[in-house]
C-alpha cells in the first residue's frame, strides 16, 4: 500500500501487525458493519484493537507492539484527515482510556512503542484531559 491511507485500508494493516487480533476482528463483523454500506466501523475495530492491546500487555505478550504502533504511526504521518482523527482519538485515546479498567497496565507502559507523531498526539491526549490544554491537539516534548 502506497499513498494516502485513507479508512478502507486501516483494518488490513493492523490485522498484518497483530495477528492475534484476527479472531476479535472476525467474531466482531455482525457487529462492527455498517449495515448499508458493509463498511467495517472503524472506530469500534479501534477500541476492540485497543482492549486487546492491554490484555497483551497485562499478560506480558508485547512481540507485536513495535509492529502495531509502527501502523499507527503511519495513520498519524500517511493518511488522510479521518484516518488522522482516526489514529489520534479512536486508537491513542482508546488506549489511554483502556488501561483505566486494568490495574495491571498503566498507560505510559506503550509510551516507549510510539513513534514521534503518535508520541505529540499522546501528550497532546494528556494536556487535553489533565485540564492544561482546551483542545487536542499535538504537543512537542
Amino acid at each position: 500500500m502506497s499513498g494516502v491511507i485513507d479508512r478502507s485500508q486501516v483494518s488490513a494493516l493492523m490485522l498484518a501487525a497483530c495477528p492475534t487480533y484476527r479472531p476479535i476482528w472476525d467474531d466482531s463483523h455482525d457487529i462492527n458493519v455498517d449495515e448499508d454500506t458493509g463498511e467495517r466501523l472503524v472506530y469500534l475495530d479501534a477500541a476492540d484493537v485497543t482492549r486487546h492491546l492491554v490484555a497483551l500487555q497485562a499478560a506480558g505478550q508485547t512481540a507485536t507492539f513495535p509492529a502495531v504502533f509502527n501502523v499507527i504511526e503511519r495513520l498519524h504521518v500517511e493518511g488522510d484527515d479521518y484516518v488522522r482523527e482516526l489514529a489520534t482519538i479512536g486508537y491513542l485515546e482508546g488506549l489511554q482510556a483502556a488501561t483505566s479498567h486494568e490495574p495491571e497496565v498503566d498507560e505510559a507502559d506503550f509510551v516507549p512503542y510510539l513513534g514521534p507523531e503518535s508520541l505529540r498526539w499522546w501528550r497532546g491526549l494528556l494536556a487535553f484531559w489533565n485540564g492544561t490544554a482546551t483542545t487536542i491537539h499535538a504537543v512537542d516534548g
